[in-house]
This record gives structure tokens, sequence and C-alpha cells, in this order.
């Protein structure tokens, strides 16, 4: 029986972080990490989450620590912590996957696509890692109130972007354990179109006061 593979939410102590880990851990097929900053922190919410799923799934790490211990990292951090945080982990992250699920929203008109003169949030993380890095950008689309009610089947699709096909088989996979299906959208490139989508379904949300509105790709 092959390994688990281990996965570290870095910043996963935040809103879409703490979901995303806990359906992957509640999937069975990955050990799952919840990093933070402060130690503390990622330990409390790893044991808010257990209590809550029923079982020690879940483990809290300091972001470094975390790093080490993953096979795949997933980055959930606001774009103002996005480059610092990368920078600090640069070293520890080669060879290594990272899924980037940064969205560059423009406080306060966030329900304005924009896209920074650097390109798209995975556009940046794939230049300041170096080619040692796989980056891999998907799940800017999802709600995080969706994320976080586990039983909640999700009705939408995740577009996977980037520059390496095996690495986007495995986040397609991790896609798949989450309760979600996810779609391979081409190269890293296109991640500011993804990410520029999640500025609109925030205006849509607000004009048509739902909650979560999503994508999805028909025709396939």
């Amino acid at each position: 029986m092959t390994d688990k593979k281990t996965i570290a939410v870095i910043g996963g102590t935040g809103h879409e972080g703490p979901g995303l880990a806990a359906r992957w851990a509640k999937s069975g097929q990955y050990r799952v990490i919840i990093g933070s900053r402060k130690l503390e922190k990622a330990q409390q919410v790893a044991a808010e989450w257990n209590e809550k799923l029923g079982a020690e799934l879940l483990t809290g790490m300091q972001n470094e620590d975390a790093v080490r211990a993953c096979d795949i990292a997933v980055l959930t951090v606001p774009y103002k912590f996005h480059s610092d945080t990368l920078d600090g982990l640069k070293d520890l992250l080669q060879g290594k996957i990272l899924v980037d699920v940064t969205v560059p929203l423009k406080p306060p008109k966030v329900s304005i696509a924009h896209i920074p003169p650097e390109g798209a949030a995975g556009e940046q993380a794939q230049s300041l890692l170096g080619d040692g890095v796989r980056v891999v950008s998907a799940f800017q689309n999802i709600g995080a109130g969706h994320l976080s009610d586990v039983e909640h089947p999700i009705d939408c699709d995740v577009l996977v972007c980037g520059n390496d096909k095996d690495a986007k088989k495995d986040v397609i996979a991790m896609a798949a354990a989450a309760g979600m299906r996810g779609i391979d959208a081409g190269p890293i490139q296109n991640a500011a179109v993804i990410e520029g989508l999640t500025a609109v379904l925030i205006g849509i949300n607000i004009r048509h006061k739902a909650k979560a509105a999503g994508i999805k790709i028909t025709g396939i």
C-alpha cells in the first residue's frame, strides 16, 4: 500500500485553510498539518477541528516545521503576506509541490479584479521560488463557509494551473479528496484569470445576497 502523502496548510488558521485541511484529513487519504507563524495557534485550531471530526487527524506546527514535514505545501495567507511568507520558506520548499491559493485582492474594492504588474500570485510564487518548486495555483474560487462545513457537498469546480503535469494531477486528486472536481486549466500564467474570478464571485455574492457563489465547467 502506498504511504500517504503529507499536506501542510501554511496560514492554516485563517479563513480558507482550516476547511481545506479538515476535508483532506476527513478523507483519510493524507496526513495533514495545520501551519501557523505561532505554534500555539496552529495547535489550537488543529485541536478544535479534531474535536469536530471526532478523531486525532490534524497536527499543528509552526510554518517552518510544517513545510519540513510535508510533501505538498498549501499556501492560504492573505496576499499582503504572500511574498514575505514564501521568501522565508523558499529553501524548505525546494523539491516539493506548492499549491498557491492566494488571491491578490485590493481592499477596499475586493469585488474588482486586480492583476498585479508582476502577474498572478501563482506566477509570482513560481518566479520567487525557482524551478526547484513545482507551483500549482488552485482552490481560489471556493467559499470558505462551504469548506468549513465538511458534511456539505460542494457544487463547484476547481481550476488547476501549473507548468508541471504530474503536480497538477496531484492537486486534482486533492480536489477530489475534498469533495470537488479538479480541472486542468493550463499553465501557471492562466492563474491570473482564475484569481480574478474570485473578485467577480465576491461581487456576485454581494449583489445577489448569496454566501458562496462558485463556478462549474460544462461540456466535459
